[in-house]
């Protein structure tokens, strides 16, 4: 297949050859009005890529002195607005520097999918890459070290740890964006309205609390209201789910940061079988299917008194159009027998290609939108975690996201996900395991068999 500037190159050379012929350059009457594969005439085909090629000409007119960046960003919520809005205002500041924001699937697997292609072809088409927490290890090859272009200046101004998450072989293969962890959201006016003081503390208590909320909804009409909605689709969402009931139930990480695979135990296969219970009663047997924006949008419509998601729901849900604006709160999750809630640790990064035939200037970009300024435009507009430290003492950000401020420590907490430790493996783990977890939740088998077999076949895994 040709790639695009080949393309360009011979639509060029057709229509001058074309161009030749018509000033008596010896062409055959005959052969210009021949049926070509598509039904048109050769003389439509002379027109069209002589149309072609003077738009090509045109469009490498235009981009002589003009550099294009794109990036590949998230699609999420209000993921895609946001980035454009950033870019609007890098190219204003930057003349001469064209932006284009791609779109990506909501699915992260998809994502990496779409990623994986354009590395494995080493493509330019894109240049700034927003890239998951977890694939820093299994990417790295395909990335410049931003500390060679300016990034050593400002990391010391993000979370260490995120940082630290980042390099690779001591390359700074990105520069954090936003960080992430699970919460509970919670309808506080449905709460009170049933006669309970806060959220509930324990999975125990969210069981509880859920189906006294859904029974007495129902009862007043909606039948479309559930107790509990979350991520239960065969994705990395649902490795995020599961990750925090496990830990919250003293059930380990999946495989320990020394290497040991760890999920075979009573902890995790109880609090996992406690979860598939959950299916049909207090969350709906479509939750098996749900990524994030499912579980909000059934919130967001007023059809569930608790939701697990990321921060960026929290905005979306006090917006003006939002019908529980101002109905709700967020916590941390509930425990298991730990005594203690669990939140997966999630968020992005920027990372710029090597492929990139613009790399300083990717970079730039990808330096502007990790700035002070657009984190904190982005905090505001979209309740997306800062990575730096300081905007979690601005007033403006905890204004407008207070649980910012009040569950800091969740935040700088959180579990993480065996990445480091399973690496360059971890995709490979982490779909064993939801796999298997969405088995026990669809009914198919029992947490402690589902967990015996999981075992054995992240051993495999592991030791490829």
């Amino acid at each position: 297949m040709l790639n695009q500037k080949s393309f360009k190159l011979l639509a060029i050379l057709l229509a001058l050859m074309l161009v030749l012929a018509a000033c008596g350059g010896g062409g055959d009457e005959t052969d210009t009005t021949e049926e070509t594969d598509s039904g048109d005439t050769a003389a439509d085909t002379s027109t069209d890529t002589e149309d072609m090629a003077t738009e090509d000409m045109a469009t490498e007119d235009m981009a002589d002195g003009e550099i294009v960046l794109r990036i590949f960003g998230g699609n999420v919520g209000q993921e895609k607005e946001m980035t454009q809005a950033v870019a609007d205002r890098f190219m204003e500041a930057n003349p001469g520097i064209t932006v284009e924001v791609v779109d990506t699937p909501d699915f992260v697997e998809d994502r990496l999918g779409v990623y994986l292609q354009l590395f494995e072809a080493q493509s330019p088409e894109g240049d700034v890459f927003q890239i998951d927490v977890i694939w820093p290890g299994d990417l790295a090859e395909h990335f410049v070290d931003l500390n060679e272009y300016g990034a050593a200046d400002v990391a010391g101004d993000h979370f260490d740890a995120i940082v630290q998450n980042n390099t690779v072989d001591g390359k700074l293969i990105a520069i954090p964006w936003f960080t992430d962890a699970g919460l509970l959201y919670y309808r506080s006016d449905l709460l009170e309205k049933y006669g309970y003081d806060g959220p509930p503390a324990t999975w125990d208590d969210l069981e509880e609390m859920a189906t006294t909320i859904q029974d007495g909804e129902r009862a007043e009409g909606n039948q479309d209201f559930w107790g509990y909605v979350w991520q239960g689709n065969a994705y990395e969402g649902l490795t995020c789910d599961a990750l925090e009931w496990i830990a919250s139930n003293d059930g380990g990480s999946i495989v320990e940061p020394d290497g040991t695979i760890s999920i075979n135990n009573p902890e995790a296969a109880a609090i996992v079988d406690q979860a598939a219970g959950w299916v049909g009663t207090i969350s709906p047997e479509g939750v098996t299917a749900f990524g994030e924006e499912d579980a909000r949008n059934m919130w967001q419509a007023g059809n569930a008194a608790f939701m697990r998601n990321w921060p960026y729901a929290y905005s979306l849900g006090n917006a003006e159009d939002s019908v529980i604006a101002g109905l709700f709160d967020v916590s941390p999750l509930p425990a298991g027998d730990s005594g203690s809630g669990a939140a997966t640790l999630g968020g992005w990064q920027l990372a710029v290609s090597k492929y990139s035939e613009h790399p300083e200037e990717a970079a730039k970009l990808a330096l502007f939108m990790a700035s002070y300024d657009e984190q904190k435009y982005r905090a505001i507009e979209g309740s997306l975690n800062p990575t730096i430290k300081a905007l979690y003492d601005d007033p403006d950000v905890l204004e407008a996201a207070p649980f910012f401020g009040s569950l800091y420590d969740v935040f700088v907490n959180a579990v993480a996900r065996p990445s480091t430790a399973t690496a360059p493996r971890y995709s490979d783990v982490s779909a064993a395991f939801f796999n298997s977890v969405h088995s026990v939740l669809t009914g198919e088998q029992d947490a402690s068999t589902a967990f015996e077999v999981l075992e054995l076949d992240l051993a495999d895994i592991i030791e490829q």
